[in-house]
């Protein structure tokens, strides 16, 4: 359910491939709008980068070494969007692959087959703990240790300018992050695979992600 008094955010992504990201973020009251144009972005209080394919290795200087499902219009339109709200000082969440973007926005790359990608994906959503770092806000969410759902083979390799990683999973993958000065929140799961009508007994609660990105807006 939405309001006048929601705070209305776009999704990166095209309507059909968005939808989960959607019911989740009207959860927490937001007002979702899924779009791929970087225009006027005035209307708009945040940015939600979805997950997808793999991010064409080309935009991070890489050869082509296990990447697969790229779409290039695609990565080129979210790193857009991206630049865009965050020149505008206003809060960009990425999950799975769009805190994959966000590194490559600011400069980092990214491992293209993790050697422990059993761990991080299977048929379906595998789960596997991971540990937060002492004081960070995924600490404050969820306490020193906690377990997440998973689904990716590629990981944040050399981290962008100005990231920092607030957990990493037993392998010491990334699995979530922040920006040391601007409005960015990343994490590597799928939080909105772990709420409402989603959410499961295995791993914690994916809402209090959304939570936190709608409490940036506010600040």
């Amino acid at each position: 359910m939405t309001s006048e008094a929601s705070p209305r955010v776009a999704v990166a992504g095209a309507p059909e491939a968005v939808k989960r990201y959607i019911a989740a973020a009207r959860g927490v009251g937001l007002d979702p709008v899924p779009t791929l144009a970087p225009g006027d972005i005035a209307g708009f209080s945040g940015l939600i980068l979805p997950g997808g394919g793999d991010i064409d290795p080309a935009l991070y200087g890489a050869e082509n070494c296990g990447s697969a499902d790229i779409d290039r219009p695609l990565d080129e339109a979210q790193l857009r969007l991206a630049e865009a709200f965050l020149r505008a000082g206003k809060p960009v969440l990425g999950i799975c692959k769009g805190v994959q973007v966000l590194n490559v926005l600011f400069g980092g790359d990214i491992v293209q087959h993790l050697p422990t990608t059993p761990l991080h994906r299977g048929q379906r959503d595998v789960t596997h703990p991971v540990v937060s770092l002492p004081g960070s806000d995924m600490e404050r969410l969820y306490g020193r240790r906690y377990t997440v759902n998973s689904m990716h083979h590629q990981g944040l390799g050399r981290l962008g300018d100005g990231l920092v990683a607030t957990s990493r999973a037993l392998d010491g993958v990334p699995e979530s992050v922040v920006h040391e000065t601007l409005p960015v929140l990343g994490v590597q799961w799928h939080p909105e695979r772990m709420c409402f009508a989603m959410a499961r007994p295995d791993a914690v609660d994916g809402g209090s992600v959304f939570r936190l990105f709608r409490s940036m807006m506010e600040t």
